[in-house]
């Protein structure tokens, strides 16, 4: 089984900035991509960003400009370094990655349990 394992969310006001880390751990052979997602309550959850085992990254418009997101291989480890930070931006953010578990399990997909993010105003 893999685990992943958000930190780093927190209370912070308008304008502010926070850095998440999640750590991706278990039985795996790779991970392509990694990403970071948001869910307010009464809303769907959304896409915030995304970053693949090369480097490339998306992001959601409204993150744009505020918001980066990078990957550290040999630790197995996503950040989202949040920058500028808006009451709007207020939220429950998830990891997402997607693994490589071997011939028998293929390519999975899994999620963090969670990190709360508040932004006061």
């Amino acid at each position: 089984q893999v685990q992943l394992v958000e930190s780093g969310g927190g209370l912070v006001q308008a304008g502010g900035s926070l850095r998440l880390s999640c750590v991706a751990s278990g039985s795996f052979f790779s991970i392509n991509v990694m990403g970071w997602y948001r869910q307010a309550p009464g809303k769907q959850r959304e896409s915030v960003a995304t970053i693949t085992s090369g480097g490339n990254t998306n992001y959601a418009d409204s993150v744009k400009g505020r918001f980066t997101i990078s990957r550290d291989n040999a630790k197995n480890t996503v950040y989202l370094q949040m920058d500028g930070l808006e009451p709007e931006d207020t939220a429950v953010y998830y990891c997402n990655a997607n693994i490589w578990a071997g011939a028998s399990l293929g390519r999975r997909v899994y999620w963090g349990q969670g990190t709360q993010v508040t932004v006061s105003s």
